[in-house]
């Protein structure tokens, strides 16, 4: 049933039994299956590719173009799986030439206020609670669970079967069957109750918890343990070292903070870590739209956790520069001479 007061372009595909209530916009290269039903005040623009037995609030707009500066026109689509519903005012967009396309799977629901941003993907059974924003490039695994007002990086993955916290500030991926909470993110343990509910056995979820458990961190960061046995044995003489490194994390600090006082106990130990320009660039840039004021926050978190890095070490006597890689070398020299004026060295 199609109302009068819709407009929907002759190009569109919409099954026999579609159902669409007024003042609905569906343009152009549309495909809508069969039993589902579009709210009024809907926008439905080019490339929208919906499932059947789907569910479109009022105020959603599918398939709209991704708002990335990178974006040229390229075709895309937006793919929502059957029997997937879209709750109020939720924005969908269109991928980009990095994966063509935006893809929400199968008996999804996507709460009021939520955005999925462009080449997100995202698996059957999965809850995106009220206001939740997604930037681009994310991947969520089958039956993930987010909180409402979760704000996820761009690029991260959130494994199968995991559960977000609400007002989450998402940064790193998540490992499947794991609860994440806290500021910043933490991991809280297994999703035990959500397997329970969708029938794993006590046995399985024993089986996951233990693998888990047994799992080797595999860190990409440098060994400063080693690092200071070696320097312990070669270098005799108190001398200045420049350590050149980076730090993402106030937690990947603590995990080397102890090697890196002792190195500072016989050194006189510069920390030289990078300052991230794209962040900047988002914190210092002005925010139109619900998903850049998320950005914009994330962005800030993250360069403030800089400045805390930069401030930690200092209190244990290590001296740091925290610099753009375009400013290094002048920030280096500086810092240098501002030591040789304090006559540290």
């Amino acid at each position: 049933m199609i109302h009068p007061h819709t407009y929907i372009h002759p190009n569109a595909r919409l099954a026999t039994n579609v159902k669409v209530d007024p003042f609905t916009v569906i343009h152009q290269d549309v495909e809508i299956g069969e039993g589902t039903w579009i709210g009024s005040n809907v926008t439905i623009m080019e490339g929208a590719r919906i499932g059947k037995n789907c569910r479109v609030f009022p105020g959603a707009v599918i398939a709209a173009i991704p708002q990335d500066m990178k974006f040229q026109g390229e075709y895309s689509t937006v793919c929502i799986g059957d029997n997937t519903t879209i709750r109020e005012f939720v924005t969908v967009n269109r991928g980009t030439k990095v994966k063509d396309r935006t893809v929400v799977g199968k008996n999804c629901l996507l709460m009021a206020y939520c955005h999925l941003a462009h080449d997100c993907v995202v698996g059957d059974n999965c809850i995106m609670s009220n206001n939740t924003q997604v930037a681009g490039h994310v991947t969520i695994g089958d039956w993930s669970i987010l909180g409402g007002m979760c704000a996820i990086h761009q690029f991260v993955n959130i494994g199968s079967h995991s559960m977000l916290s609400g007002g989450s500030l998402v940064g790193k991926d998540v490992p499947p069957y794991i609860k994440a909470a806290r500021n910043p993110l933490s991991y809280a343990g297994v999703n035990s109750i959500g397997m329970k509910r969708r029938g794993f056995t006590v046995e399985k979820i024993n089986h996951i918890l233990e693998t888990l458990y047994k799992q080797q961190t595999d860190f990409l960061e440098p060994d400063f343990e080693k690092l200071f046995s070696v320097v312990r044995n070669r270098i005799t003489q108190r001398s200045l070292l420049i350590l050149f490194t980076n730090f993402e994390s106030f937690e990947s600090l603590e995990r080397e903070l102890p090697s890196l006082k002792r190195l500072a106990h016989y050194h006189l130990l510069m920390v030289v870590f990078f300052e991230n320009t794209e962040l900047k660039e988002l914190t210092e840039s002005k925010s139109a739209t619900t998903e850049e004021i998320y950005i914009k926050t994330i962005a800030e978190k993250y360069r403030y956790e800089k400045q805390l890095i930069a401030k930690e070490l200092q209190k244990h006597g290590i001296i740091s520069v925290l610099s753009t890689p375009q400013k290094l070398s002048i920030n280096g020299l500086n810092k240098y001479l501002e030591l040789k004026n304090k006559q540290s060295i």
